[in-house]
């Protein structure tokens, strides 16, 4: 006689546990604890073996029944397949989709490249793929993304006008999915379709100075006739002979800087590319940082440029830039054009070869070969290099006018 969802509610425990036969194997246990376990009794290559489908009554009456037809449908196929290895493989197969999810395989990239990124840049990278892809696509096995859902989930962004972010976002998904493939995660890099069918950010440089420019910006920030903070007015002068990057500039400590050896070194941690750059300190450069040490010392500091207001800061990110404004100068320039103007009028006017230039700016070498530069070669260079640039500015300041022809380095 079959069982009934009645007969299964109402059976009661007793001392022993007993069984509560449905057919074709397939029957309830009854424990003395109360608890109700479904059990399909089968036979497989001769041997008599023991399923369990599942608890009652989280599994009915009707679902266990499936279960015992889908077991029977496993051990008629050719060869027979075992309900019980069955079970423990979908398991397994569930196990790992869950953990290969497209969150789950990105999560496990960012943490691969956490010793290559600084820690707001590791940030932001999470932070854009939280707010992006995550809501949409991150639950989804990795593997079954198609291309029109990772083209749908970026349009969103596309829809808001945020080129820059869609871009990067594009390439991070690509770099996800690229180690989703090294991994075995999933089967090809479905992003790298996606090439020409969003839009591009409009290409923007960092306005600079035209060389001709130079004097009257270098005169005018000399004579400060916009009153800007002495503090202020160093950390411009220091960009403009160092051509180091904004933060580079306002992250400075004293620590990492040596007025014996003449040298700034700026840790891997602080840098773009992750390594040290070592900045060589002209004569007027030290005597700026000596006359900010001589302005700070007493605050107990550890930034050469802390805040105006909030000695515990650094100097914000914007400060020079007001600066740059004030002088009259904001329509044709922003604190990271020094990086071109020096990069151009070094080569142009005072002769030195664009690698010297490129170390110099933290930019990597072209080539193996320019990595593998003896790095003494290149900082003794790049100690004269600086130092010229600092008496070409120097000369300018005094002349008010760009000098004609090459400017007679030391090299």
């Amino acid at each position: 006689m079959k069982l009934t969802n009645t007969a299964c509610k109402n059976a009661q425990p007793k001392d022993k546990q007993y069984k509560l036969f449905d057919g074709g194997g397939l029957y309830l246990l009854v424990r003395p604890n109360n608890s109700k376990l479904w059990q399909l009794k089968y036979r497989y290559l001769g041997k008599e073996k023991t399923f369990s489908i599942g608890k009652y009554p989280d599994v009915g009456l009707a679902d266990a029944r499936k279960g015992r037809e889908n077991s029977k449908a496993l051990l008629a196929q050719t060869p027979p397949k075992d309900p019980m290895e069955h079970k423990a493989e979908v398991k397994r197969d569930a196990i790992i989709e869950a953990n290969n999810t497209f969150k789950a395989v990105a999560l496990e990239w960012h943490k691969t490249q956490h010793n290559q990124w600084s820690t707001s840049y590791a940030k932001t990278v999470l932070n854009r793929l939280e707010k992006n892809i995550f809501p949409r696509l991150g639950n989804r096995p990795i593997s079954d993304i198609k291309t029109i859902e990772l083209l749908n989930c970026l349009r969103e962004i596309e829809k808001r006008g945020a080129y820059d972010v869609l871009k990067r976002t594009t390439q991070v998904c690509g770099q996800i999915f690229r180690y989703g493939v090294q991994t075995e995660k999933c089967e090809r890099d479905i992003a790298a379709d996606l090439k020409g069918a969003l839009t591009a950010p409009k290409v923007t440089h960092f306005r600079t100075l035209d060389i001709k420019q130079l004097p009257d910006f270098i005169n005018a920030l000399k004579a400060n006739k916009a009153r800007i903070f002495e503090r202020t007015r160093r950390a411009v002068w220091l960009s403009l002979y160092t051509f180091c990057r904004p933060i580079e500039i306002r992250s400075a400590r004293w620590e990492d800087l040596d007025f014996n050896t003449k040298l700034w070194t700026i840790p891997a941690k602080r840098m773009k590319m992750r390594r040290d750059h070592i900045v060589p300190l002209s004569a007027q450069v030290i005597e700026i940082l000596k006359e900010q040490k001589q302005e700070v010392e007493l605050f107990n500091t550890e930034w050469v440029f802390p805040s105006q207001y909030k000695l515990k800061n650094p100097m914000s990110d914007g400060t020079v830039n007001k600066a740059i404004k004030r002088l009259g100068f904001g329509d044709d320039m922003v604190a990271h054009g020094f990086r071109a103007l020096a990069r151009t009028t070094i080569r142009e006017q005072l002769d030195y070869d664009s690698e010297s230039i490129e170390k110099q700016l933290a930019h990597k070498s072209a080539g193996a070969l320019g990595e593998a530069y003896d790095r003494t070669q290149f900082l003794d260079k790049r100690k004269v290099m600086m130092q010229d640039w600092s008496d070409y500015i120097d000369t300018l300041a005094g002349n008010g006018k760009v000098i004609e022809g090459k400017f007679e380095a030391k090299v």
